[in-house]
């Protein structure tokens, strides 16, 4: 049985939590602190590219699969050209702007609008998708943007002040992918030893 319904259903409720954080940006906040170089409408406009490349992608079907899951998605675009932090910094600021004077609203239609496209291939047989990184299955495409909704959700949130929680299964698969890219990355025991309170941060998720 396919996981596209699964990665729907999950990838749909990060959107609509990461919207519902986006509504709640006081207005004085957006030309505010984001996150690194972003003030806090580069921030959301990144974190709306987390849609619009789903929506972007549906419409180009590949003939060919060559990323065989999330994590490897990851891997094969961090070796792209545009993937340096000056580029990601660039597209997230311009990303911003076409939010418009309305950003938060901009935001949820944008939602909406992708969330609405994806109920359309449910019943389908998990579509090959052509990306930036090669053709990959829907199904495991989109725990790539459930996990930057989530990650990114939080870093509006955190920006604002509030204590804003994803919904448990999405933050389930974020970390999921989060481990995943640890031990790609040979960092798997640096992670560990961070969570069970190894480090100087004083961060343990033990009892």
């Amino acid at each position: 049985m396919t996981e596209l319904p699964t990665e729907i259903a999950l990838f749909t409720a990060s959107a609509a939590w990461a919207t519902q954080v986006v509504r709640a940006v006081p207005p004085f906040a957006w030309d505010g602190p984001g996150l690194g170089g972003w003030n806090l409408r580069a921030l959301v406009g990144h974190t709306s590219r987390a849609m619009l490349t789903v929506e972007q992608y549906l419409a180009s079907r590949a003939s060919e699969e060559a990323v065989a899951s999330a994590g490897e998605y990851y891997e094969r675009v961090a070796e792209l050209s545009g993937a340096d932090d000056a580029a990601v910094l660039q597209r997230g600021i311009a990303a911003g702007e076409l939010l418009g004077d309305t950003p938060a609203a901009e935001f949820s239609a944008i939602a909406d609008r992708v969330t609405g496209l994806l109920k359309g291939v449910e019943a389908e047989q998990d579509p090959l998708i052509s990306t930036i990184a090669g053709g990959i299955r829907l199904s495991r495409y989109l725990p790539t943007r459930t996990f930057e909704l989530i990650v990114h959700g939080l870093d509006i949130a955190r920006a604002v002040g509030s204590d804003a929680e994803p919904p448990t299964p999405c933050l389930a698969r974020a970390l999921e992918l989060s481990i995943d890219l640890a031990l790609r990355t040979g960092r798997g025991s640096d992670l560990l030893m961070l969570l069970t309170g190894r480090t100087s941060s004083g961060f343990s998720v033990l009892p």
